[in-house]
C-alpha cells in the first residue's frame, strides 16, 4: 500500500512539475526563441560612411534599421536575421553586395540592438517587418528587388515575399539561408517532448514558399546541426521550381565564410 502511494505521489508530481513546465514555455517562450544582444542608443552601428541609421516608428517600439547606400545601385536586398545577437553582427561584411551594386536594408527586431519593445506574437514581428519594408520600398520603384532571410528570418522572408506575390509586387528573388520548413517542425526535433499546440510561434516557412510566384534560391551548409539540410529539401517539395545550393563543410553559423556560399550570392545578384 505504501509502495503503491509512494508512486502515485512520484506520477503526481512528475505530472506537476510537465505541466508547469508547458505553462512556463506557453507564456515565456519568447526566452527561448529569441536570443538579443541589446545595444546602446547612441551607439554606431558601423564606422563605413554608406551605411546609413534610421528609425521606424511602430505601434509600441522604434525599430533600429540599417541602409547600405549606393550611388547607383541595381536594386536592393531587404535582408531579416537570424534569432541572436543583433545588426552589427549582420553588418560586418557588406562587400559582397556593394561589388554587385546592391543597396542593402536590414532590421533589428524588437529588443535586438537599438530597437526598443519586446517581441509578444508572430503576427506583432511580421507586421514589424511589413512596416520596414514599406518604409523603404518606394525608393526602389522600377529596380531590383531581393527578400532574403538567413536562420529565424526566413520565414519572416518567405512570409513577406509571399505577400509581394499575392499583391502583384513580388520580388525578383527570394533568398533564403538556413532555413526551416516551419518553427514547428523544428520544434518537434528539438523538443519532442513538447505538444506541438504550445508553440506560439509556428513560423510556415514552407507555406509561404508554395505561394511564391518568382524564383526563389535556397542556401544550405550540409553540416548545420541546428537546422538540418533536410529542412530545405522539405521546401523544395513545397516549391519544386526552387533553386538549392548545398554548401559541402559549412555549418549553421559559418555558412557566410564559404567560397561557395560567396559565389552563388554574387551570382544571384548578378543574374537579375
Amino acid at each position: 500500500m505504501l509502495y503503491a502511494l509512494f508512486s502515485l505521489g512520484l506520477v503526481a508530481a512528475a505530472g506537476a512539475a510537465y505541466t508547469a513546465a508547458i505553462g512556463w514555455l506557453w507564456f515565456r517562450q519568447e526566452r527561448l526563441l529569441f536570443e538579443p544582444t541589446p545595444l546602446a542608443p547612441d551607439l554606431p552601428l558601423v564606422a563605413e560612411a554608406d551605411v546609413h541609421e534610421r528609425w521606424i516608428e511602430v505601434p509600441g517600439a522604434r525599430l533600429s534599421t540599417a541602409h547600405l547606400r549606393l550611388p547607383q545601385p541595381r536594386g536592393v536586398v531587404f535582408f531579416l536575421h537570424g534569432n541572436s545577437g543583433n545588426l552589427r553582427d549582420c553588418l560586418a561584411d557588406l562587400d559582397a553586395f556593394r561589388q554587385a551594386n546592391f543597396d542593402v536594408v536590414m532590421l533589428d527586431y524588437r529588443g535586438f540592438g537599438k530597437s526598443s519593445g519586446c517581441i509578444a506574437s508572430e503576427e506583432q514581428l511580421r507586421a514589424d517587418v511589413r512596416a520596414v519594408w514599406a518604409a523603404f520600398a518606394p525608393m526602389y520603384q522600377g529596380k531590383r528587388v531581393v527578400i532574403s532571410g538567413q536562420s529565424l528570418g526566413t520565414a519572416l522572408a518567405a512570409g513577406l515575399a509571399a505577400e509581394l506575390c499575392a499583391a502583384g509586387q513580388g520580388p525578383d528573388l527570394t533568398l533564403l539561408v538556413s532555413p526551416y520548413s516551419s518553427m514547428r517542425a523544428l520544434g518537434e526535433e528539438l523538443y519532442p517532448w513538447v505538444p506541438r499546440q504550445v508553440l506560439r510561434y509556428p513560423l510556415h516557412t514552407a507555406e509561404h514558399a508554395a505561394r511564391l510566384s518568382g524564383p526563389l534560391m535556397l542556401i544550405h551548409g550540409d553540416k548545420d546541426e541546428l537546422i538540418g539540410i533536410h529542412h530545405s529539401h522539405a521546401l523544395r517539395t513545397a516549391a519544386p521550381a526552387a533553386q538549392l545550393l548545398c554548401v559541402e563543410g559549412a555549418g549553421h553559423s559559418d555558412l557566410h565564410k564559404f567560397p561557395s556560399f560567396r559565389a552563388a550570392l554574387h551570382g544571384a545578384l548578378g543574374c537579375l
